[in-house]
């Protein structure tokens, strides 16, 4: 339910505690930093942006305060606050110990919807005090996300702000699921041929999220009548004074009846936001025809759903966990309800608002899916129906459903201070914000841990960040690791590193000095290279000491669907073995390396970044191709520039002259491939500036696939960009192989071991 939980709940929780604690340590603590948006690179830079330059837009905002969001980052700054009170899964921790809950929230705004944080937490549990607090912080932010207050405060809390505060005040724990639930229900009640007005509603839990969903339901048509609320001490029922408060009492029933069992019968909507395991099986068979279960309860639900499905098999089951469908996590609506909101000034978040994003997410559910969205799913196509009520959190078209409603709601009810006026530019600069999300690497994890477990062969299986990887891997269910090493060694240092992932049950071991299929490796490695210079003693050798060409090996015989290597040695070497045991794939002349660099900017390809010295236009043309379709894997539609010293022939070089044969070549070969050149490179990443040179340019905003003329220029300008933006480096990609198999370079992380691991078992599962 919440964006907190919601994983498999199989691996073993000191393993994730512990990389918890590391990963939220190195390599500097905590997941949130700020940074300047303007450059301070002289004197003049510095008059601008302090004194005597920052009086101007001071003295602006003080005649015209509306101008505030023109002038300072307010406009798209939202404040989460907590106390600590009621944080999920581990209760009233306090405000200190939530800070890491808090700064995760950050991260997902940012992620999700471009939005800047301050997590702030507060050491305040009354009432008075916390909306003192808070309201004081208006002129810092255009937004307020309230987080983790234990109910029944952050009812009056939350509404005693809306009714003091000039900006929106959204509890998302409330709000947020509430958001979730109704497009859920009003999908699933849709399949099951029923009116929200008709269902009879039974809610286990009656906190602040069960609350939220009910408010949302009555606001939506659903009758008090018809809802049948459960806590701890039974049913709400009209007359109980024990845990009692005006929140409840407007849902208490007139009714002799005070059981689970006796209020589900003939319930077309189980709501649980409670416990594990409350909802029984024989519960379930009480229920009326094609029964909406929605075991909301973290990580384990109030019925798990397979249990549901043995009882009730024309169920629709939602849970709040990532491992089944239909998960129900606030990161579905949240950051898209402050998009919509900051952008267009809305001064609170009204029922108005948060109605237009049910309806929106609702709606989502039944669109017809493009291709760039199916692969939020991996790769696979959703339908409408009982595994589908409501969009994956990582579906890139939410922003751009959820935003333009909520600030469409928030004009026509006449709270957005800067109403949109241009819909289409908005929504233009939002799908822009999709590709630049950092969320990349997402679709393919989607796919690789719903596509049959491939075996992905590491070469160097005794190195610290492969055997950290491979306990993600095998935590994450996407693939199954073949470590090449000794199982002396590995042991040793899964103890050293304190990773609980064994061999044989997580993984297995090729140990190249005692291996049954030696003899076999052997012939077939000769009969690859015995004409190359190698006789049958050196074959004999290689195989027992080079752990490439034994993965390569194991690639070629079908022992193992990808191979990862070059975590250490050289990637010349590396790439001569797979050349020759692995081979080019059929039709290709050369192999060639395509690195991704994901910054704030968002993503881009850079090629050749590892194996051609000096490519033909041929081999560039055949490069751009390859890479063109590696970046689709990612759900990115390719745009190319082929940069150059020269821009669109301002020089005469044979540089020069090779970039212009190519985009000719590429051109032939895929014309519908958006790409041009040759061109600057300052023009292949600004639109404004190609237009200027070039107003009929067939490559539209901003390049994401740089193609160098040389070995040289592609790599030094990977490692200087890559150092300079401090991006995360996925790759290199190894274009061209027969089979997956990508070499690494050794200031690899374990995080980019994992992620080209990940990328290797997409390859091998849908090959081009």
């Amino acid at each position: 339910m919440n964006t907190k939980n919601g994983s498999s709940g199989n691996a073993d929780h000191s393993d994730l505690d512990e990389s918890a604690l590391f990963f939220h340590q190195h390599p500097r603590p905590g997941k949130l930093e700020i940074q300047a948006t303007k450059p301070l690179g002289n004197q003049r830079d510095l008059a601008l942006a302090y004194s005597p330059g920052v009086a101007a837009p001071c003295l602006a905002i003080k005649n015209e305060p509306h101008t505030a969001a023109d002038y300072t980052a307010r406009g798209n700054l939202v404040a989460v606050i907590s106390n600590g009170t009621a944080v999920l899964g581990l209760g009233a921790i306090g405000p200190l110990a939530s800070k890491p809950v808090m700064e995760g929230k950050a991260v997902l705004f940012k992620k999700f919807a471009g939005i800047d944080v301050f997590d702030i937490e507060i050491d305040s549990n009354e009432v008075d005090h916390m909306v003192s607090v808070i309201s004081a912080l208006e002129p810092t932010f255009g937004g307020i996300n309230l987080e983790d207050i234990k109910a029944p405060e952050c009812f009056e809390v939350e509404a005693r702000l809306r009714e003091k505060m000039n900006i929106p005040v959204f509890h998302d724990d409330q709000h947020g699921t509430a958001i979730i639930v109704a497009a859920a229900i009003i999908n699933g009640l849709e399949l099951a041929g029923k009116k929200l007005p008709d269902a009879k509603i039974v809610t286990s839990g009656a906190g602040a999220a069960a609350l939220a969903c009910l408010n949302l339901l009555v606001e939506l048509g659903a009758r008090h009548e018809n809802i049948w609320v459960h806590d701890i001490e039974g049913l709400v029922y009209r007359g109980r004074t024990v845990l009692m408060d005006p929140w409840k009492d407007n849902y208490a029933q007139p009714s002799d009846k005070r059981r689970l069992d006796e209020s589900i019968v003939d319930a077309d909507v189980f709501l649980g936001l409670s416990a594990a395991n409350v909802l029984k099986p024989e519960m379930l068979v009480q229920m009326a025809d094609k029964p909406l279960i929605m075991a909301l309860a973290n990580p384990v639900p109030e019925i798990m759903p397979e249990d549901a499905r043995k009882a009730r098999p024309d169920a629709m089951i939602c849970t709040g966990r990532s491992d089944f469908a239909n998960q129900v996590n606030n990161v579905l609506c949240f950051p898209f309800i402050f998009r919509g909101a900051l952008d267009c000034g809305a001064r609170t978040i009204n029922e108005e608002m948060k109605m237009a994003a049910v309806r929106a997410i609702a709606d989502l559910a039944r669109e017809e899916v493009s291709d760039v969205a199916a692969k939020a799913y991996s790769g696979e196509t959703p339908v409408f129906g009982p595994d589908y009520l409501i969009p994956s959190p990582f579906d890139p078209r939410l922003i751009l459903r959820i935003a333009p409603a909520v600030a469409k709601a928030a004009a026509e009810s006449g709270v957005a201070t800067r109403p949109i006026e241009d819909m289409d530019a908005y929504l233009d600069v939002l799908n822009r914000f999709v590709f630049k999300s950092g969320l990349i690497m997402k679709p393919l994890f989607a796919a690789a841990k719903t596509a049959q477990k491939k075996r992905v062969i590491f070469a160097e299986g005794e190195d610290e960040r492969v055997l950290r990887a491979t306990q993600v891997l095998t935590e994450e269910d996407i693939a199954q690791p073949i470590l090449i090493g000794r199982p002396e060694i590995i042991e040793t240092r899964l103890q050293r590193f304190g990773l609980k992932i064994r061999p044989g049950k997580d993984f297995q071991i090729t140990n190249p000095q005692d291996d049954p299929r030696y003899r076999d490796y052997v012939d077939l490695y000769f009969s690859l290279v015995g004409r190359q210079g190698i006789n049958p003693e050196a074959a004999r050798t290689i195989v027992r000491t080079n752990a490439t060409v034994i993965g390569a090996l194991a690639v070629r015989r079908g022992d193992a669907d990808a191979m990862i290597c070059g975590v250490e040695g050289r990637y010349a070497k590396h790439l001569r073995d797979v050349d020759q045991v692995i081979g080019r794939r059929e039709g290709v002349q050369d192999f060639s390396a395509l690195s991704l660099l994901i910054s704030q900017r968002g993503a881009t390809f850079f090629t050749d970044t590892y194996v051609s010295l000096d490519p033909s236009a041929e081999e560039l043309a055949e490069t751009t191709l390859m890479a063109a379709r590696e970046i689709r894997r990612f759900g990115i539609k390719p745009r190319a520039a082929l940069v150059s010293h020269s821009n669109f022939g301002s020089r005469e070089s044979g540089s020069a002259s090779k970039m212009r044969r190519a985009i000719q070549l590429i051109r032939e070969m895929d014309p519908d491939l958006e790409a041009d050149g040759e061109m600057h490179g300052d023009s292949a990443i600004s639109e404004a500036l190609r237009q200027r040179v070039m107003p009929n340019s067939a490559l539209t905003g901003e390049a994401n696939l740089l193609v160098f003329p040389t070995l040289d220029a592609a790599n030094i300008t990977l490692g200087v960009v890559k150092t300079m933006t401090d991006a995360l480096h996925v790759g290199p990609i190894l274009l061209g192989g027969a089979k997956p198999a990508h070499i690494l370079s050794p200031s690899v992380t374990s995080r980019g071991v994992v992620n080209m691991a990940t990328l290797a078992v997409v390859e091998a599962s849908v090959p081009e």
